[in-house]
């Protein structure tokens, strides 16, 4: 007779007097994965964290995610001798998703979105990749935890438990680390120009009643500025896949122009690179912040042009015409 199967499956419910931050900031430990991942098991769907379970591996597994915080519950596995992904008949969330109007959260990039077999976002084609994602769970080789108490929420029973490995990295203001792309690098000095902007009316305010403060303020402000400065320009290269230390080439005259419209221009590099895994989605702040900037530099750059057009318009004008014709003899 055929031993019992079981799958653990989680929607997004809390075990008694647990925190919803708690709660996730222990599941990403135990998973092994970012918060961006954490954050889709909790968008009301229901999710078969793993498959083909023995029941005591089920209950160890479960006993490891109740106590990180995550009400999961142990069901029968019924499609596990047939396929690698559970079809509509045996499970009910995907029964219950296909009726007309129902959203589904995209197992890959978390994007909410109407019931479909294909990602808007991502592209993928959600069975197959649940499919694939089930074949690696089962081909991941195990771990023993021995060197963990198995009192802690992160020692799982085995390292399959992490089969979600972070592909989208975090966002870092104050760090030289990770990737950004253009829109996120204009929107980030817009908001470091705006936010340098009211600092030094502070510091005019001091410097009013005392000069000496108002310049250690002034420099102190000028230094901060300096470093965000560079480690948003930082990430911007490592988002084309360039080091940090190219930053400079900007104290090099004429080619520090060149070089800045390069880091506008040059989109960032598909998928990971050797900076890491991309940037996440850009919000809608994003891009109207990195439109605001882009505005407020054409306008900067066609009042020069027109105030420059001007000025050698004043000049001919002042020029004594009469003393640029051919000399009498």
């Amino acid at each position: 007779m055929t031993q019992a199967r079981f799958k653990i499956v989680f929607n997004g419910e809390l075990m008694p007097e647990v925190a919803l931050d708690t709660a996730k900031d222990n599941l990403a430990r135990l998973f092994k994965s970012d918060r961006t991942r954490i954050n889709s098991l909790f968008s009301g769907s229901t999710f078969a964290l793993k498959r083909d379970l023995g029941e005591s591996e089920a209950d160890q597994y479960l006993a490891a995610l109740q106590r990180a915080g995550a009400n999961a519950r142990k069901e029968p596995d019924l499609a596990a001798s047939l396929t690698l992904v559970e079809t509509e008949e045996h499970n009910p969330v995907v029964a219950a998703d296909t009726v007309s109007g129902a959203e589904m959260t995209c197992p890959k990039c978390g994007k909410q979105q109407a019931k479909t077999a294909e990602c808007s976002a991502c592209g993928i084609i959600i069975e197959k990749y649940l499919a694939r994602q089930a074949l690696l769970a089962e081909s991941a080789p195990r771990v023993a935890s021995n060197n963990v108490s198995s009192n802690t929420p992160y020692a799982p029973p085995q390292a399959a438990v992490g089969e979600a490995v972070a592909e989208i990295g975090d966002l870092k203001v104050f760090s030289t680390d990770g990737r950004i792309g253009r829109l996120r690098y204009l929107a980030w000095s817009l908001v470091l120009m705006f936010a340098a902007s009211g600092v030094m009316a502070v510091v005019a305010i001091a410097a009013s009643i005392s000069e000496v403060l108002g310049g250690l303020l002034g420099i102190a402000v000028v230094i901060g500025m300096l470093v965000v400065s560079v480690q948003i320009g930082a990430q911007r290269l490592h988002d084309i896949g360039w080091s940090g230390w190219l930053l400079l080439l900007n104290i090099v005259p004429i080619i520090n122009s060149v070089f800045w419209l390069l880091m506008l221009v040059i989109p960032g590099t598909l998928g990971a690179n050797r900076f890491g895994p991309p940037q996440p989605a850009n919000s809608t702040a994003v891009k109207v912040l990195a439109g605001l900037f882009l505005a407020l530099l054409l306008g900067g750059v066609l009042t020069l042009f027109l105030g420059g057009f001007a000025m050698l318009g004043l000049a001919l004008s002042g020029l004594d015409l009469g003393a640029l014709g051919t000399p009498s003899n």
